[in-house]
């Protein structure tokens, strides 16, 4: 059996940062309609909410850039 690393080991790894993670959005596209959403909490929010026989396709999609104001 293999060992596995201990949380204590200094090679342990667990997350990069705990700061929300909000590189993307999300596109819901159901049979009659689509909603963009900004966090995957809102995606899991209308999964729940909008329970049906057709659960909706899930795009996930480059958060916009902010535009700069000059250099």
């Amino acid at each position: 059996m293999t060992e596995l690393i201990k949380k204590n080991d200094s090679r342990y790894f667990s997350e990069t940062s705990s700061e929300p993670y909000d590189r993307h959005y999300y596109k819901l596209v159901y049979d009659n309609k689509e909603i963009v959403v900004k966090t995957w909490e809102e995606v899991k929010e209308y999964w729940w909410n909008t329970k049906s026989f057709n659960p909706p396709v899930i795009h996930v999609l480059d958060k916009p850039k902010k535009k700069s104001k000059g250099f």
